[in-house]
């Protein structure tokens, strides 16, 4: 790479197709993460197993991504991080179709460990492109799409997986979510020219003060370590809300089914629309902790009245809106708190590390939420979420007044 492509600066047109191009394959790991669950009772009686070994496979999944996610970070920095993407989409496709093509439960799981290393790769890959190769005035909008994508991943995965299993069979819904994973790493190999080049070069080329790629001692400074702690809390609330809402309304109130889901997708979708919100918020703040802390006490506050009072059907869906959208609105905020105490150079491991935090949250959360709802303890569910909400909000404040000493 010659010093002119990586002093050349990010135009408008340069700028859409990275987001594009980072937004498709965030899309797509949201899709791979969710692909087993909708078809547990096609797959569990293909191989005759238990749901306690569907979830093993589940668990070695998010292991595999919470210890491994760092180390890919360091490469991404090390590399080219539109190579690590591509690598990752790759062995994500190449992975679902080995669990497609699997005669037995053992090779299943084998397939979606391998599943789970792809995973490790989509967090410090997209935000190290997002930040290095995004125009600085666009970087929150971007992140608010790249975020935005991921939730429109989610959203459509529980549907699209029945109604293929359903039409295909599962191993045929398998092979379809892999040609996806293999249509968007051809994009960025015959698209992605912007997202070219070594990241340590572009961060050296910007700042000769840049650490080093294999310099682990930014992981341990207090603000790095908060955020972690920030991602954490963050992935408990989405447990508390996603897992575990539609049970938990249902043996609070007794509501049917269909209501208790209905007020969980308003939930969801209030959430996912109130990230543009957030993404044209941050492109005209610079208080981005202050966005974080009003959306997370709203959120918060908005779920405590539902453990304690019959409200009605209308109040209650107006309560999980606000705490959905408030929710929302925070999710770039986030990501650009991170990014202002992340040095230049350091952007794949900082950010592999700290979404971390969701591999935790997500491994850490599950049982506590459902000894609660075991024990006959509904409301303490939602308490617990909200309690969950408002304790990110001193992580927030502790992170930047240490913004200043880390600097």
């Amino acid at each position: 790479m010659t010093p002119t492509t990586i002093d050349a600066r990010p135009t408008r047109s340069t700028d859409l197709r990275v987001i594009g191009l980072v937004g498709a394959a965030h899309f797509v790991s949201h899709i791979f993460i969710l692909v087993l669950p909708p078809v547990f009772p096609f797959v569990r009686a293909e191989f005759g197993v238990s749901y306690t070994e569907l979830g093993v496979v589940i668990a070695v999944f998010n292991v595999i991504s919470a210890l491994l996610q760092t180390p890919a970070g360091f490469l991404v920095d090390r590399t080219s991080a539109r190579t690590v993407l591509v690598g990752g989409l790759l062995l994500g496709a190449a992975s679902l179709a080995a669990a497609a093509a699997a005669p037995v439960f053992l090779l299943f799981g084998v397939a979606f460990a391998g599943l789970g290393l792809a995973n490790t790769v989509y967090h410090p890959a997209d935000y190290a492109l997002l930040s290095n190769r995004v125009s600085a005035g666009r970087v929150g909008q971007a992140f608010s799409i790249h975020i935005f994508a991921g939730f429109m991943g989610t959203a459509i995965t529980p549907a699209a997986m029945v109604f293929l299993a359903t039409s295909l069979g599962w191993r045929g819904a398998f092979v379809a979510a892999a040609l996806l994973g293999l249509i968007v790493a051809v994009a960025i190999m015959m698209l992605g020219e912007p997202l070219g080049g070594r990241e340590a070069a572009r961060a050296k080329a910007a700042d000769k003060s840049a650490p080093s790629a294999g310099d682990w001692r930014v992981l341990a400074t207090w603000p790095v370590v908060l955020n972690l702690i920030f991602f954490m809390l963050i992935a408990s609330v989405s447990v508390g809300t996603q897992n575990y809402g539609i049970v938990a309304l249902q043996a609070l109130r007794g509501t049917t089914l269909s209501f208790s889901t209905t007020a969980i997708t308003v939930y969801l979708m209030f959430s996912a629309c109130a990230v543009l919100v957030g993404g044209w918020l941050v492109s005209r703040t610079e208080r981005h902790e202050v966005v974080a802390l009003i959306g997370l006490f709203v959120s918060g506050v908005a779920l405590i009245p539902i453990a304690f009072i019959d409200l009605g059907t209308t109040i209650l869906i107006s309560l999980m809106a606000i705490s959905g959208f408030a929710n929302g609105v925070i999710q770039p905020s986030r990501d650009m708190i991170v990014r202002a105490v992340t040095p230049p150079g350091a952007f794949g491991r900082v950010f592999g590390f700290v979404t971390t935090g969701f591999n935790i949250g997500g491994v850490v959360a599950p049982p506590v939420f459902g000894y609660m709802m075991d024990v006959g303890s509904p409301a303490s569910v939602i308490v617990g979420t909200a309690l969950l909400s408002l304790a990110a909000i001193p992580v927030v404040l502790i992170t930047v007044a240490q913004r200043p000493r880390a600097a």
